[in-house]
Order: structure tokens, then sequence, then C-alpha cells
């Protein structure tokens, strides 16, 4: 039985993007850099998160993965380095707003196309990380779950430190 059809899934996982989208925009510059849970080391290590732009850089690199689906072969989009995979990583540099957004814009539109082309046989092609195995179907809604948690993060984030409230996205723009 089919509940979910590729149309209505676009439309919700695009409106979880659009809203990581608005978070990237909406943050002041004197945010970008800043930690988001103090008690976190100083450098920029992949399990850690600490900084506001490193967050939105790991939901839109795992973003890119899972719409890939698989590791193998997977390389992000330039000038992204290919960290995120193993513990203690540490990204060369602060990725800029215009990067992110850049990245963003290619992730919502390898979306739109996955999601719209999906095959009932693509859907059901298993995809395993180390974390475990999954269908590509399912692995589009963990991936959903995964960037509307992180953008909800950044969103939380810039209430509390700059007053800034989020504009709800009921469907994909």
């Amino acid at each position: 039985m089919i509940i979910i059809d590729n149309e209505m899934l676009w439309r919700q996982f695009g409106a979880a993007i659009d809203m990581l989208g608005d978070a990237l925009r909406d943050c002041p510059d004197e945010l970008w850099e800043k930690r988001l849970w103090e008690d976190q080391p100083d450098q920029w290590v992949a399990s850690g998160f600490p900084a506001f732009w490193y967050l939105g850089y790991h939901a839109l690199f795992w973003l890119d993965l899972y719409l890939t689906g698989a590791e193998e072969g997977f390389t992000p989009l330039a000038p992204f380095d290919l960290v995120e995979m193993y513990p203690n990583e540490v990204l060369p540099r602060t990725y800029t707003r215009d990067e992110l957004l850049h990245y963003l814009e290619y992730c919502r539109l390898k979306g739109q196309e996955t999601i719209g082309s999906l095959s009932n046989e693509q859907a059901h092609r298993l995809c395993r990380f180390a974390w475990g195995e999954l269908s590509f179907a399912e692995l589009q809604l963990y991936n959903l779950r995964h960037v509307q948690e992180h953008g909800a993060q950044l969103r939380m984030f810039l209430g509390q430190q700059a007053g800034r409230s989020a504009t709800w996205v009921s469907r994909a723009k």
C-alpha cells in the first residue's frame, strides 16, 4: 500500500530544507561562528557542532550524502571537503554563508529531482551505512528528520541569541 506519493514527500522535505535555509540567512554575522553549546571545545570537531555555521554544514553534508544513498563514491560539492565521516575530523576553515546557501540550493534541487523521479524499485533499494541499513525511501524520511532537527536547533539558537523567530514553512516554496 502506498500512502505517500513523491509530490507529497517533496513538499514536506522541501519545507524542511527551506526552513534550514531561512535559519542560515537569518543568522547575524556576529553569531555565524558562535558556539551553540558553550561547553564544547574551541576546535570545530565534527562530533561537537560548536559553531552555528558548522551545524548548518553538517546538516547539508548529510542531506547530500543521504540523497546519494551510499558512502562509496560520494563527494560533496566543491569547495566542501569530505569530512564528517570519521570521529574527530576538523574542517579546514569556516565556510561562508554564501557557500552554505549555494550548497543548500544544490541539495534542494538534488532532493527535488531525486524524490520527484523516485520509482518504486529505487525506493526499495537497500542502503547500508555503518549505523545500519534501510530502504532508500526510509532513508529519505530519516534524512528529512535530520534536516528538520538541525534546522530547529539553529532556529532555537537564533531565538535565544538574537530574538529572531522562525516563519513556519508548511510546504516547499
